[in-house]
């Protein structure tokens, strides 16, 4: 029975390593930053996007298709920013974003680690 509820486990169950996430990161730094207070570039700041809602940086112009995700109530929890990660054309299809995804699930887990230090951590 409890092998069960194992395999059911979100991610968070994975061993994270926020380290190697910032080194994944690096493939997202060409188009995002996520120090606070900091800069949209082609994708919107992320700092601070664990429960934010989708589309909302004032000022950054998203796509059509993510204003409407948005507009439907896409928050970024854990499990669908991970979606996203994975696949940003199946959670927002027609969405802008190039990227085609990041199929590997131990990076996304270490990445997910990564955003999460990085984008709570307090301005220097």
């Amino acid at each position: 029975m409890m092998a069960g509820l194992v395999a059911l486990a979100p991610m968070g169950a994975m061993a994270q390593d926020a380290d190697a996430g910032q080194r994944v990161f690096n493939q997202c730094r060409a188009c995002h930053t996520i120090n606070q207070g900091g800069r949209s570039g082609v994708g919107p700041n992320l700092f601070g996007i664990l429960g934010r809602p989708a589309a909302s940086i004032e000022g950054f112009r998203y796509s059509t298709p993510m204003r409407e995700r948005a507009a439907a109530g896409l928050v970024w929890s854990e499990e669908n920013l991970l979606a996203y990660i994975a696949d940003p054309k199946a959670l927002v299809p027609g969405g802008s974003m190039s990227y085609v995804g990041l199929r590997n699930e131990q990076q996304r887990a270490d990445l997910m680690a990564y955003i999460l230090r990085a984008s709570t951590a307090p301005a220097n």
